[in-house]
């Protein structure tokens, strides 16, 4: 079962390309929480990366990836911090008492 018409298959193809990367210990399901980690980091929605991971609902999404989604209270505290940088101007340098004057 190892090749088929000049073709690996794709279990076969998966360890190839991991002992090829150096990458013994990573799977192809490790791959997959990573694509759906960065889906949701890209502020996608739970039926976008449902539908990305090609799941029939987004139960099983959202039982797996929930603790990634950012909280209301990240939310209000992004929104706090965009509001400021954009009122006082975007510095890396700390503010100082003489910098208020």
């Amino acid at each position: 079962m190892a090749a088929r018409a000049g073709r690996l298959a794709p279990h076969l193809y998966c360890r190839k390309t991991r002992r090829d990367a150096t990458l013994p210990t990573a799977k192809l399901h490790d791959l997959r929480h990573l694509y759906a980690s960065g889906l949701i980091a890209a502020s996608c929605d739970v039926v976008t990366v449902q539908r990305a991971l090609g799941r029939s609902s987004p139960t099983v999404t959202l039982n797996t990836y929930a603790h990634l989604w950012p909280t209301a209270e990240d939310r209000t505290r992004a929104g706090a911090a965009a509001m400021l940088a954009e009122v006082l101007g975007r510095t890396d340098e700390p503010l100082t008492n003489d910098d208020a004057a």
